[in-house]
């Protein structure tokens, strides 16, 4: 039987995802990591080098020396970059979210079937070991709640919050619920960028079902925790630590505690960028379809899409003239409203002297 080759891969992007895949790919066996393509050639260099691999400038010199490639670069670049890998008949792993709008999703898809490529969303929370773990024993939950919080980074100031962070949670939600969504009421407000830096959207699925999503960049610390309620029994997820916690119900009525079983289950600890990668390489191998594939990643997207345009709805309408941050026009509201409040006060004060 002849000897398997090493898979040749390629990264697309230099900036902090790139280096997680980057550093990842060159320790992982049965893989030749052949370059790493950046616009920036001084990064691209420095982190190819560190890893044993080529640096390139322009994406068109790596691609045809590779198997498969990971993009890892801006959302708006995904389009543009997926395509051309895939229309080259490379296995392309494209960040979430797939692309920028639904059309150039359905373009990757295309192209991915057109030259029978394998097209991979990178939603790496699917591959969480406490996700995997908790799956075993979600069923049919009736409400559950995702929160996804953080410091700002400035990195990722070309989209909002929905799209950086949320997005994940709203794959793992069309997931876990086989069911229509019915209805969003979606909330949200930028801080410190152009983009909302802070969203809630509370979604309902046709069977039922009810799931409340918060995602921030303008928390002082870092915090990602899934609850689900389900008949008989609460699950907590805590993607951070990779930890599950559930509390079974084991009697028909509940006097105290000790009616309630605590179980814990064990977690496989294992990067879920490593268990992302290695699907990736398997789908290659076996010719069968990702998780998450081309198609999923644009439900995700679409979803996201909605809950970005709802929450902009109701954003204050620019004029012409320059317009004034959300937060400072509500900070300039609460001023002269107390301004008021505090003359009518005074107002009232001598009056009554």
């Amino acid at each position: 039987m002849p000897e398997e080759t090493n898979l040749k891969f390629g990264v697309i992007g230099a900036g902090k995802i790139g280096t997680f895949h980057t550093r990842t790919l060159a320790k992982m066996p049965g893989v030749t990591l052949v370059g790493v393509c950046d616009p920036d050639l001084m990064r691209a260099q420095k982190l190819a080098w560190q890893y044993n691999a080529t640096p390139y400038s322009k994406m068109e010199d790596l691609v045809g020396q590779v198997d498969a490639v990971i993009v890892a670069a801006p959302t708006h670049l995904h389009h543009q970059i997926g395509m051309y890998c895939l229309e080259h008949g490379v296995h392309t792993l494209v960040e979430k979210p797939i692309a920028s709008t639904l059309e150039q999703a359905k373009d990757l898809i295309r192209a991915a079937k057109q030259r029978e490529c394998i097209l991979q969303v990178g939603h790496v929370e699917r591959f969480n070991p406490a996700v995997v773990e908790a799956v075993k024993y979600i069923d049919h939950p009736k409400f559950i709640t995702m929160n996804r919080l953080g410091p700002y980074d400035a990195r990722m100031s070309n989209i909002g919050v929905v799209l950086d962070l949320m997005i994940h949670d709203i794959d793992l939600l069309l997931t876990l619920v086989p069911s229509e969504v019915k209805s969003i009421d979606a909330t949200g407000m930028s801080v410190f960028s152009a983009h909302e830096d802070i969203a809630n959207v509370r979604i309902r699925f046709a069977d039922g079902t009810l799931a409340d999503l918060t995602a921030s960049r303008a928390s002082f610390e870092r915090a990602r925790f899934m609850h689900l309620f389900q008949q008989d029994a609460y699950i907590s997820v805590d993607f951070m630590n990779a930890r599950v916690k559930m509390y079974k119900k084991e009697k028909p009525v509940i006097s105290s505690m000790q009616d309630l079983t605590v179980i814990y289950p064990p977690v496989q600890k294992q990067l879920p960028i490593t268990a992302e990668i290695l699907h990736f390489i398997d789908c290659i191998k076996t010719h069968r379809t990702p998780a998450p594939s081309g198609e999923k990643g644009s439900k995700a997207l679409e979803l996201a899409l909605k809950i970005t345009e709802q929450i902009r709805r109701f954003d204050i309408p620019k004029t012409e003239h320059v317009h004034t941050p959300k937060p400072l026009q509500m900070v300039q509201d609460v001023a002269k409203a107390a301004q008021m409040m505090l003359g009518e006060t005074l107002g009232q004060f001598k009056q009554d002297k």
